[in-house]
């Protein structure tokens, strides 16, 4: 891992975004920690962007990091508009290869009517293959959860928030006040 690899230094938060049945759902925690100290539990981590808020995008990592970033890519939508995954690659492109951008240190969870992606600092723009990702500290306790629930008759939104209750359960930098965005799918 590099040194500046949002994987490896990941803490203090869960998104969470699950597509299914017409509706694609992101949720985030509230928790904002420096260290072993919660100094904030009611953060806004999952907004609506875009021109018309017709993208929901969530962030995990340094916050002055992930706003810099989520401006980036509003930009980017600006240039590119209604292509989601075009946007997520030139920003990528960008982050990458920008000398100011390649030091921040953040993971976003972006998603419209028809897409879901992870952009990341290495350059990666990942789509999942069973409609849920996850990422943050608790990503992967939240993941687990949502996928064990998505066979059943839970809506996205209930999946969604139903896993992020089980991450903050487990995880020590999430917590439960619990952000809801929704959209219609394609």
């Amino acid at each position: 891992m590099s040194e500046h690899n949002p994987f490896g230094t990941m803490h203090a938060t869960t998104i969470i975004t699950v597509r299914k049945d017409g509706k694609v759902v992101m949720a985030g925690d509230g928790q904002v920690s420096l260290g072993q100290t919660v100094m904030k539990g009611n953060a806004r981590k999952v907004r609506r962007i875009g021109k018309n808020g017709n993208v929901i995008a969530g962030f995990a990592g340094a916050t002055a990091d992930a706003f810099t970033l989520l401006e980036r890519l509003e930009r980017k939508l600006e240039q590119y508009p209604d292509q989601l995954m075009r946007a997520c690659v030139e920003l990528a492109k960008d982050w990458r290869t920008d000398k100011y951008l390649r030091n921040l240190e953040a993971m976003m969870l972006v998603a419209d009517k028809d897409i879901t992606l992870a952009v990341t600092g290495n350059g990666d723009v990942l789509e999942p293959e069973q409609g849920v990702m996850a990422i943050g500290s608790g990503g992967n306790y939240a993941l687990s959860a949502a996928l064990a629930l998505m066979d059943g008759d839970k809506s996205a939104e209930d999946v969604a928030r139903r896993a992020m209750e089980i991450a903050s359960q487990i995880c020590v930098y999430t917590n439960g006040n619990i952000i809801v965005e929704t959209l219609d799918a394609a």
